[in-house]
């Protein structure tokens, strides 16, 4: 979890009992699955050949994981189990994976022993390691993140992996559902006068004592879903080519000046949150004139900000219900 962090940061089902293995629920799937041979091409151009759609599949990365459990398809492992139940509410683990080690060093050993039918990673994994899951199952590598793109990209992850798992039909369901939640959101914001209104919104970690704070510009996924809702982006730093975060200190935070500033921490994890914590008596924090206002806004835990549409979703609802309050 620190390591994306510092990069730039569990509801059961009782009709089955479900195991590491992996599932997919009838559901969510499309209504004929054939055996039929899929091919796909993956982020690095690389075919991904599949005796037909994946069944037992292994996630190395979060979003990956809340696509997969979206679609329908219980993963059969995934990266770091505990921070994903913390940081990830909006689509929580319906079944017991089997925990693969780091989302920066999966452990080969594991995931082989799962024999899975796929491997979903993503850019963040090193070469390296992409090379090594090869060898135990196909990969489809995904691009992590496109600055230039964000919203693009989330959905076109999201359909190669349907279409890997023969889930398109629910795929098509959730864009669709997430396009609802951009309409419905857009329009309670202009209703209540905001519609243009000057929004910024970050997290926060302390190391070592010191307070970092990372922007969300407009080439992040919250920063273009910001924008879906009708807000208009305050930073005005740089972020980088794949996340469009940026980062900063509080003395940073001057040059906003009056807007809504909002943030997700996580209770599991005390120095997400330096903002109610070290910030909280610090004289340049105190006297910005958002905080003055009481415009600050501390929105709903295991909102993962790198997730798919239902992340996206839940965090909608979570800015429309913090700024019309």
């Amino acid at each position: 979890m620190r390591r994306l962090l510092l990069a730039a940061a569990a509801a059961t089902t009782a009709v089955l009992t479900l195991t590491a293995c992996g599932t997919t629920e009838p559901a969510a799937d499309d209504a004929k699955k054939t055996a039929e041979p899929i091919t796909l091409t993956d982020a690095n151009g690389a075919k991904v050949k599949l005796d037909g759609p994946a069944k037992k599949v292994v996630g190395t990365e979060w979003n990956v994981v809340e696509s997969l459990i979206s679609l329908g398809v219980d993963p059969a492992g995934v990266a770091d189990v505990k921070g994903y139940k913390a940081w990830d509410t909006a689509v929580p683990l319906k079944n017991n994976p089997k925990d693969i080690g780091t989302r920066g060093e999966p452990s080969m050993d594991t995931v082989a022993a799962l024999s899975p039918d796929l491997i979903v990673a993503t850019s963040d994994l090193p070469p390296a390691a992409v090379k090594q899951l090869r060898k135990v199952a196909p990969v489809l590598e995904l691009r992590a993140a496109d600055a230039s793109d964000p919203i693009g990209q989330m959905t076109k992850n999201l359909d190669l992996i349907a279409q890997a798992t023969g889930t398109t039909k629910q795929a098509e369901k959730l864009k669709g559902q997430f396009q609802t939640k951009i309409d419905e959101g857009k329009k309670a914001l202009a209703d209540a006068d905001l519609a243009g209104a000057k929004y910024a919104f970050a997290d926060g970690y302390i190391v070592s004592n010191q307070v970092t704070i990372r922007p969300y510009t407009s080439g992040s996924l919250i920063g273009a879903v910001n924008e879906k809702i009708g807000l208009k982006n305050a930073w005005s730093i740089k972020g980088d080519k794949s996340y469009g975060l940026g980062s900063t200190d509080v003395e940073g935070l001057t040059k906003l000046g009056d807007v809504h500033f909002a943030y997700i921490g996580n209770e599991g994890d005390k120095n997400s949150t330096p903002f109610t914590g070290a910030l909280a008596k610090d004289s340049t924090w105190t006297s910005l004139p958002f905080v003055e206002k009481g415009n600050v806004h501390r929105l709903s835990d295991g909102v993962w900000m790198f997730g798919g549409p239902q992340s996206m979703g839940k965090y909608i609802d979570a800015v429309v219900k913090a700024l019309t309050k």
